[in-house]
């Protein structure tokens, strides 16, 4: 073989970003033949997007990207370019990749296998190719090949494994090229983020090396490109079942070129983060593209001092400080949209300033330790902070009702209605700060609370976005420990003295969330059981006593609890805000986990509890 050049591009995409996208895939271009690479892959559907959604299903969205091909043709000259679109073939429409070479196109591979799990419902709009098949594609005046194709180039056979065609076990197109020979499989992947996931992709590309006896090429998006799915950007390279080649993940560039000569030796492979640092990473980017692809001017937060506003305002103040460090300030702020309105001697506190205003709501319930612990951390990560009672509001809305069914409200009777309106009574203002400010309110609920229905509809779900609903209350809270020094964070040393309370009920009752629930580790263990691989009650009993401290009767009564819960909150999760998809698996009915609004709640499943 010949020890040419080789590339994988990632790119920070836009669905209907036709100028944009097209553009950032010209630079890359650029930049690899400016590094003297002879063959570019870019990940799949590159030219329109992953996350076109339904507009895979229209007539005119696979032409406009077929259009959008013919105008990268001039582009490559002197390179082989393969870069992902979608074609329509009399009503079906197929992902594939088209490949270049010196401006000429080849042909287009055909992806085989969909992917329809999890976040996934790629049979929604493509229709899988059949294995060994070849046909004819009309496209500017010629035909072309379209199906399984391989390619040659000096000497080096190629071809193509197209994201899930890969995890296809016994099945999957690498077994037919490796017999067809090929010395080099890339895999174009739209791959979404998920903390540790970088380590399955690894095993399988390496495994793939040595299983096929080639070269094998990994390259996935990169960024928050529609809203919640976050792609990661990794570029992989193995040969003989060992990884030779590793870009950083999570890049806030556009576009990022790495390249690889095809020598059988390590040339750059970046480390492998832990999942705290994955997960600010994630977010931070996420984030990041979410303020500057909605074309708004910050983010607002109702930051209760507690856990979870207290994760949020350091994410944003880490998309800060890492944007800053990658992009350089100039650039981050070109990029983000907004105007520094003066230059100081610490610009990442300036613009956390400009970019987050945060707001402490207090009741006659808030305690002081939680305004210390909101105030504190608020200036020393640089935000801009308000504070104030709305007292006043929820007496307003109580004593409306209680003139209109002509009686008092107490606790002891009217114990949720009494948490709630405090909760309800904190959005309206909070809404009237994002508008003025034409910024994104900032949800503030997690996965653990959104498993049971522990957060107030129109209150602390109220919001634009949600970046911590798909990550477990456990995990938050060990999160904030670490953040706190290795993120030298001091401002996060209040909030981790304090005990995780709502705040809703009179001081003197002690609420706390687990004495409202269960432990947030049992929850967890639970949802990872129930939601995530799905098992019903009985399971979950004989799994978790094998596996928790628990007295048999206690634990039964929490999986009963959490069941209960859990059906009777759906509608509150059909309403959620968009969230990032951030760990293995999340609870959002649009992306991950359906489940009917309306049920039996489990009811025979739970009694059986009662009979063991």
């Amino acid at each position: 073989m010949a020890a040419i050049k080789i590339a994988g591009a990632t790119l920070n995409q836009t669905p209907l970003d036709w100028t944009g996208n097209l553009d950032r895939i010209i630079q890359a271009i650029q930049q690899a033949k400016a590094e003297e690479v002879e063959i570019l892959c870019f990940p799949e559907l590159a030219i329109t997007g992953y996350g076109a959604e339904d507009l895979f299903l229209s007539y005119w969205f696979p032409q406009k990207a077929l259009s959008q091909l013919e105008k990268l043709l001039p582009h490559c000259n002197g390179i082989t370019v393969a870069v992902g679109l979608p074609v329509r073939i009399e009503g079906k429409v197929y992902n594939t990749m088209a490949l270049i070479e010196n401006e000429e196109l080849k042909g287009f591979v055909a992806k085989q296998f969909m992917a329809i799990d999890g976040v996934h419902y790629e049979f929604r709009w493509f229709t899988p190719w059949t294995a060994n098949e070849i046909i004819s594609f009309h496209f500017l005046d010629k035909e072309y090949p379209f199906g399984d194709l391989t390619f040659y180039h000096k000497g080096i056979h190629f071809g193509f494994e197209i994201c899930e065609d890969a995890w296809r076990g016994k099945d999957r197109p690498g077994y037919r090229l490796c017999e067809r020979k090929v010395d080099l499989i890339f895999n174009p992947s739209a791959s979404h983020f998920a903390m540790k996931k970088t380590l399955e992709r690894k095993e399988l590309i390496e495994q793939s090396s040595l299983l096929f006896d080639c070269y094998y090429c990994y390259v996935n998006l990169l960024g928050n490109e529609a809203g919640r799915m976050i792609f990661d950007g990794e570029i992989l390279i193995a040969k003989d079942g060992q990884l030779l080649s590793r870009n950083q993940l999570l890049s806030f560039q556009d576009f990022q070129v790495f390249s690889f000569f095809l020598e059988n030796k390590p040339q750059s492979i970046a480390p492998i983060k832990s999942k705290e640092w994955e997960f600010v990473q994630a977010s931070a980017l996420g984030l990041y593209d979410y303020l500057r692809k909605s074309k708004s001017k910050g983010f607002v937060l109702s930051l209760s001092g507690g856990a979870d506003s207290c994760t949020i305002a350091v994410l944003v103040a880490e998309m800060v400080r890492r944007g800053i460090e990658e992009l350089g300030l100039q650039k981050f702020v070109e990029k983000s949209g907004i105007e520094l309105t003066y230059y100081s001697e610490n610009p990442e506190k300036e613009l956390v300033g400009q970019l987050l205003t945060t707001a402490y709501q207090g009741t006659r319930n808030s305690s002081s330790d939680t305004f210390h612990s909101a105030q504190t951390l608020a200036q020393s990560l640089g935000a801009k902070f308000y504070s104030w009672t709305i007292d006043e509001e929820v007496d307003s809305y109580t004593q409306k009702i209680e003139k209109a069914i002509g009686r008092k409200l107490s606790w002891e009777n009217d114990d949720l209605t009494l948490q709630n309106i405090q909760a309800r009574s904190r959005s309206p203002i909070i809404w009237m700060l994002a508008n003025l400010n034409n910024a994104l309110l900032l949800c503030t609920s997690n996965r653990s609370e959104g498993d049971v229905g522990y957060a107030t509809m129109d209150g602390d779900t109220s919001g634009s976005i949600s970046p911590i609903a798909a990550v477990d209350k456990h995990f938050i809270l060990n999160w904030l420990l670490w953040a706190e020094k290795n993120l030298d964070r001091p401002g996060l040393a209040v909030v981790n003295s304090l005990t995780p309370t709502a705040e809703l009920r009179p001081i003197e009752r002690t609420q706390t969330d687990e004495k409202d629930l269960m432990p947030y580790s049992v929850i967890v263990e639970i949802e990872r059981l129930a939601v995530r691989d799905r098992r019903s009650p009985m399971d979950v009993f004989h799994l978790l006593r094998e596996e928790l401290e628990l007295e048999e009767e206690t634990l039964k009564e929490y999986i009963k609890k959490f069941f209960r819960l859990w059906s009777r909150n759906q509608w509150k999760r059909e309403r959620f805000a968009p969230s990032f998809h951030l760990d293995e698996f999340n609870i959002d009915p649009k992306t991950w986990y359906r489940f009917p609004i309306l049920s039996g709640g489990f009811q025979d499943e739970l009694e059986q509890l009662d009979q063991i």
